[in-house]
């Protein structure tokens, strides 16, 4: 199998490593997070390169790119920790709106492209626990249109988004149910969103709909949600890679300056197996977000639980470096001026995110079916 990247590819990446080193530095992140966590301004930025319509068709005014370029724009956004709702509304919600009339992609997509128009997903439940199949935001009729009952929580910038794509309940034997889960478009000045800061420093809200008008999307949303929401972890892996690639650099740097006992702490030789032991993390995970990526265009069967599996080895990649990484710098990687305290909390925050490690281990688990090892 070829793991090269293509020209296109590589330049592609280059574009974005170039933005983030000389347009995003750590004080101008540092300040936005300091002053509440909005990012509008980066997204639009964003934009202006191209990304935001990278998954969308070229017949909608996107790029019409696929999977290893999302991964590879993702990785170099993490890798400069960028502060922006990338993956949820640039990557996830064009996969949510798939199946959406024609009359609403094209009210949607062309300005979700040129990043004129902020769409976020808004699946999550105070109760789900990572459940995709929980929902009891309630949808129905009203006239010709439907209208929604419910709250959803932890919507990524949500009090800074047009609109959400919202999932609601048609039917089904129970709150539980997989089946009789719609999709629905919902504008932000029709609900009511309370937004807060998250701890890397981004911005999330809740969303109350209370007899709430939505543009119907699909009376058969679970499919599209699971497919979305696997689009978000191979973009959380690969991001995840980025932030761990620049963390260890950043680590080993200060490594080879900072003097212990008069002499520098790359040359105890205890610390460089550590060192070795976190690279080694590093790879692992680099290699499961290639898998991870790759496997997306699968049958949702071989592709669920490959991104679980790819999830896991991340999650615990995620924890060793980010931990280990602020053990070796010592007490200034707890600084809030300090940037290696920044890279640690969000891959806190993505180790959490989507469903945690220990989640995804029951999703491969529960996928292993009669194989006897998880890369059967």
């Amino acid at each position: 199998m070829d793991f090269d990247f293509s020209e296109d590819q590589e330049a592609l990446r280059e574009a974005v490593q170039r933005w983030a080193e000389k347009g995003f530095s750590f004080e101008r992140r540092h300040a936005l997070a300091q002053a509440g966590g909005a990012s509008r301004e980066v997204y639009a930025e964003l934009a202006d390169l191209g990304l935001c319509g990278l998954l969308i068709p070229e017949a909608d005014g996107g790029m019409g790119m696929g999977a290893i370029e999302s991964m590879v724009v993702c990785e170099e956004l993490g890798r400069g920790l960028v502060h922006a709702p990338f993956a949820a509304a640039a990557l996830m919600s064009p996969a949510l709106l798939a199946a959406a009339p024609q009359a609403l992609k094209a009210s949607l997509l062309p300005a979700m492209a040129s990043g004129q128009k902020l769409v976020v997903p808004a699946l999550q439940e105070r109760a789900s626990r990572y459940r995709l199949n929980h929902v009891s935001c309630q949808a129905s009729r009203q006239g010709e249109g439907w209208v929604l009952d419910g709250t959803k929580t932890v919507v990524p910038a949500g009090d800074e988004a047009d609109a959400f794509v919202v999932s609601a309940r048609l039917g089904g034997k129970d709150v539980n149910d997989s089946a009789g889960i719609g999709l629905f478009v919902v504008q932000a000045e029709q609900a009511t969103t309370r937004g807060y800061a998250t701890q890397d420093g981004a911005r999330s809200a809740d969303l109350v709909l209370r007899a709430t008008p939505a543009s119907l999307v699909s009376e058969d949303g679970f499919m599209l949600i699971e497919h979305a929401m696997d689009i978000g972890i191979a973009a959380q892996c690969a991001e995840a890679v980025g932030l761990m690639d620049r963390l260890l650099a950043i680590t080993v740097d200060y490594m080879n300056t900072r003097k212990q006992f008069g002499s520098t702490l790359a040359s105890f030789q205890a610390l460089r197996h550590r060192v070795a032991d976190l690279k080694m993390q590093l790879e692992l995970g680099r290699s499961m977000s290639y898998f991870a990526s790759l496997k997306l265009g699968e049958p949702p069967a071989q592709r669920r639980r490959a991104i679980s599996q790819a999830r896991v080895q991340l999650g615990q990649s995620m924890r060793m470096v980010g931990q280990q990484c602020v053990q070796l710098h010592g007490g200034i990687a707890c600084t809030d001026e300090y940037i290696a305290s920044h890279y640690f909390k969000r891959l806190t925050v993505l180790e959490l995110s989507l469903g945690d490690t220990l989640h995804h281990l029951g999703e491969v688990s529960a996928r292993m079916q009669d194989t006897a090892g998880v890369f059967a």
